[in-house]
């Protein structure tokens, strides 16, 4: 078993083979978490829009006077 190890251990064609192995893991987990940051980041840039348009329509409600928030609101409600 030993005399395997050895000579698994000192093959340059294996350690070739098993460093690449290694390599293309820490390549593909870069490339998963480069992808996860980069999904975060679409996602953050989406919720800013969504909040700017929110404040937005908080503003518009906020400058119109009482009656006509009213008489606005009148058209989205059900009878």
């Amino acid at each position: 078993m030993s005399a395997l190890l050895a000579w698994l251990l000192t093959n340059p064609t294996i350690l070739a083979i098993g460093a690449g192995l290694v390599g293309a893991l820490g390549w593909g987990f870069h490339q998963r978490l480069a992808g996860a940051r980069a999904e975060r980041s679409k996602q953050a840039g989406a919720e800013a829009l969504a909040r700017n348009v929110a404040d937005q329509v908080d503003n518009d409600i906020g400058a119109l006077p009482v009656a006509a928030v009213r008489k606005e609101l009148k058209s989205w409600a059900r009878d």
